[in-house]
């Protein structure tokens, strides 16, 4: 069995979201109820986020934009994202789960990661909040491996929406693959397969767009068959994973058609990469939440993830 540790702190429930909204506490609440009466909770590695400094932050973002963030008093920071008393404390110990969980795979402890967090963060940008997310979480936890040596990262990204911001922070960057499929056009309007990174970074952009009703035959194709060889390729030192659970068939706010059994198999597509990377004999493996507004479906579907992450 895999070590597989599992972020998760309080702190995330204190990020306040209008009663109507979608992105509510109660999402991590149901995640962790669904594990906690399952066999898998005794076997995951529980790991307490730590806190992001700014200029891990700050490797991502720009200084106005987190100034801006931290003198921010409740309200909304864009059309979608809402900012709360405890918000930015959250923001902070989200991007810091994904830093913690960098941080165990490098000493060894654990050789996969599920952070369990809020607000989500892909579709914030250099210089703004934007759906839902206020720090990139992801962005900043693949630039702090970077920092502590792990030279090439190759990131995932199943949510029904693009990670638009994820793409942005790398998209001149030939040492981070960003990978991505997602229901297309839809919210946010970028991802189209054309868009493929800029200067040295042309062609480590990968985008799969989806069209509404796409289900597991589709989703099957570009995780197992799509995916390894530009994996294999890259070889990559780490692979980092935006798992958005809104791809879900029973999912509210998109119409893309995965059920049970396919989120079964993009997560075990994933891992089939690991045997491809001969030069890094266990590859490690972090996950980290972004959408799912279905909490049934949801808190199943992290059930399922956890579970292939133990092997």
């Amino acid at each position: 069995m895999k070590k597989v540790g599992f972020l998760y702190d309080d702190i995330f429930l204190k990020h306040e979201t209008p009663e109507w909204h979608p992105e509510s506490k109660e999402r991590l609440i149901a995640i962790i109820n669904t594990l906690k009466n399952s066999d898998v909770w005794d076997n995951l590695v529980h790991i307490k986020p730590i806190k992001a400094e700014y200029k891990d932050i700050e490797a991502v973002h720009t200084h106005d934009y987190v100034e801006k963030i931290k003198k921010m008093k409740p309200g909304y920071a864009d059309p979608d994202t809402y900012i709360s008393e405890k918000s930015l404390e959250a923001s902070l110990y989200a991007a810091g789960a994904v830093i913690e969980a960098v941080n165990k795979c490098k000493s060894g402890d654990i050789g996969r990661a599920f952070c369990a967090v809020r607000p989500p963060g892909h579709h914030a940008e250099a210089n703004r909040a934007m759906g839902f997310c206020i720090f990139n979480n992801i962005a900043v936890g693949a630039r702090y491996a970077q920092k502590i040596g792990y030279r090439k990262i190759f990131i995932i990204d199943f949510d029904v929406h693009h990670g638009n911001g994820t793409q942005h922070t790398f998209e001149e960057d030939d040492t981070v693959f960003y990978f991505s499929t997602h229901q297309y056009p839809h919210y946010p309007g970028t991802g189209d397969e054309s868009e493929k990174g800029k200067k040295k970074g042309d062609g480590f952009t990968y985008n799969i767009p989806m069209s509404s009703g796409s289900g597991d035959n589709q989703y099957f194709s570009a995780y197992n068959e799509i995916l390894p060889p530009l994996v294999k390729k890259f070889a990559p030192d780490m692979i980092m994973v935006s798992a958005g659970y809104d791809i879900h068939a029973r999912d509210p706010l998109a119409g893309i058609n995965v059920s049970d059994k396919g989120i079964q198999n993009i997560v075990s597509g994933i891992f089939s990469c690991s045997p491809l990377i001969t030069h890094c004999s266990s590859l490690p493996f972090i996950f980290t939440l972004e959408g799912g507004y279905n909490l049934q479906a949801l808190g199943n579907s992290v059930l399922l993830t956890v579970t292939e992450m133990l092997g």
